[in-house]
């Protein structure tokens, strides 16, 4: 059974995040390029999971997820990392993480 963490504490970890969230906005869509050649639709959602703003934080969202995730829902991110651009956290699923949406 996978062990789910506040957000507060997953702003101080790098890797092997597991939150349990439910998604309060998401921004538009943008085309970002890959560093390998190409490009990819990237799109940043607020995800909480407690009431304060330290409860909440920046999910990531990229290619298929974007559509996949609504305002409202629950995410279950599990093996998931944290980066800092700009002075702020945020999460991603990252190559071997798993997002689960609306779990049962």
């Amino acid at each position: 059974m996978t062990e789910f963490i506040p957000i507060s504490q997953a702003k101080k970890m790098r890797s092997g995040v597991n939150v349990n969230a439910e998604v309060k906005s998401k921004g538009d869509p943008r085309t970002v390029n890959l560093k390998s050649g190409g490009t990819v639709d990237v799109c940043d959602a607020v995800i909480a999971n407690g009431e304060t703003e330290d409860d909440q934080m920046k999910l990531t969202l990229w290619g298929d997820d974007i559509k996949a995730v609504n305002v409202g829902d629950t995410v279950v991110i599990t093996n998931g990392y944290t980066n800092e651009f700009k002075g702020e956290v945020s999460l991603t699923k990252g190559k071997f993480g798993q997002m689960e949406i609306n779990p049962q």
